[in-house]
Formats: structure tokens, sequence, C-alpha cells
């Protein structure tokens, strides 16, 4: 994904943290013209809280530190309203907008450039099925680089939202989202797909969006019409033959 202001960014293992931190800062910046310096990101910005700490957690997860982590991930929820497991895989410039109410579980994996909105859950289809089976199974979606998810949406599932998808708001999707597909509703379906790895705030382009339920019923109504015809023609067909006059009857004579 192209944000201004950040293109060419190349993170390597070996710079310092804290630049680390200002391209996580700036990727904000990028993305919401309400943030008009760092110093606004760093204080008022739960998201940032949120990512930077999970940062934290993630790295005493990786080691073995796994009650600690957890630990420290609940007080950042209260602090936050944000909960992200600190298994969770996230990748680099990640931005939860509004933040509220995020949900991210323990086997997600984010990629690059990923944007979520308020109210937004990466969840598994049945935690409460066979739990001491599914540990360690991957039971979360899969978010590809430059994914963004709408506010409210809810992906669910142990599978792939691919590169530069949009999930639209208060969408749920429970399947596979092709790179470059707009999905909207409830189950999600597709609504467009274009390669286009333009900015779109909340998962949503602006213009003629079509609607899938509408869509569906225009099909509906021109497969109506189409008996309709069939039925008017085979009416007309059988009109026909009962106006035909019946041909006499030769009987013959026995004389």
């Amino acid at each position: 994904m192209r944000l201004p202001g950040i293109e060419g960014t190349n993170y390597t293992v070996d710079r310092p943290m804290f630049k680390l931190i200002r391209q996580e800062i700036d990727a904000m910046i990028a993305r919401d013209p309400a943030a008009r310096s760092r110093w606004e990101v760093v204080i008022s910005y739960p998201a940032f809280h949120a990512i930077m700490g999970y940062r934290g957690t993630h790295w005493l997860w990786q080691r073995g530190f796994r009650l600690t982590a957890r630990f420290l991930s609940q007080i950042l929820r209260w602090l936050t309203g944000i909960e992200i497991h600190p298994g969770a895989t996230i990748g680099k410039r990640f931005f939860i907008d509004h933040g509220m109410g995020v949900v991210i579980g323990e086997t997600a994996e984010i990629g690059d450039d990923v944007t979520l909105y308020q109210g937004v859950t990466l969840g598994g289809t049945s935690p409460s099925v066979n739990s001491d089976g599914q540990r360690g199974l991957k039971r979360h979606p899969t978010l590809e680089d430059g994914v963004i998810v709408g506010s409210g949406a809810q992906i669910l599932g142990p599978f792939t939202v691919r590169k530069n998808a949009r999930v639209g708001g208060n969408a749920v999707v429970l399947g596979e989202v092709p790179e470059g597909a707009t999905v909207v509703g409830i189950p999600a379906k597709m609504v467009r797909r274009e390669q286009d790895d333009r900015f779109c705030a909340y998962g949503t382009p602006l213009g003629d969006l079509p609607d899938p339920v509408a869509r569906a019923l225009e099909e509906l109504g021109r497969e109506v019409q189409t008996l309709r015809d069939k039925v008017v023609a085979l009416e007309a067909e059988k009109a026909g033959e009962d106006n035909t006059p019946e041909k006499p009857r030769i009987v013959a004579s026995s004389e």
C-alpha cells in the first residue's frame, strides 16, 4: 500500500528502536488527517499505546513468559479498549483507527500496512468446541499486506484475506477473500475486485458500489419474467389448438 510520506522505508532489525517507533507514528499520521503531530499520536492515540504494548508482550510470549504476557496484555486492554493477544503476529505500520472494541485472537496473522477500524474482530468460529484439541492450531484469520477492515466487521476462521482486500463495515466474513476484492454484507459477498493499492477509508470505496442483494433480486426478477413469457407462449399455443376446426369424419358405407 502506498502511504504518503513513508514510501521507500526500509525496515531492518539493526535500526535503532526509536526510528522504528517513529515510522509507526508516521504511518498513523499518513492515514488519519486528524493527527497533527507525532507528539499528539504518542500522547492521545490508544492504538499507538496498544500496538507498542503488544510489541513488548509479544516479545515476552515468544520467550516463554506467557502468563506475564497475558497479564500485561489484559492491562493494556483495560487502558485502551483494544484486545490484542500476545501470541498474534503483526507486521509493520499497523494502524487501528479509533480502536475501541477491537479484538485480535491468538493465532491471527497481520501483514504490513494493514488498517483496522473500531469494533473489528479477528476471531475463531467455534472456540468452545473441543478447546483442548484446538490449542496450538490455527484458529484465526490471516490478513495480508494492505488489507483494510471497516468498523464492526467480523472476520471469523482460519482463512486468508488476500493482499489489498477491503472489508466493509459490519460485514461478517466466513471465507477467503481474493486479492484486491471488496466484500460487504452478512455473510460477506464480493461486490468489486480491482488491483488498487490506494488507501480506502473504512474499507468502502466511494462511488457507485453495487448492492449484492439488489443485484440478486434483479436477476430473480429477470428469471420470473422469462418464465411468464414462456407461460404466455404456451397458453397461446394451446388456445390455437383448441380453435382449430375439426375435420369431418368419413364413415364407410356397408352397401
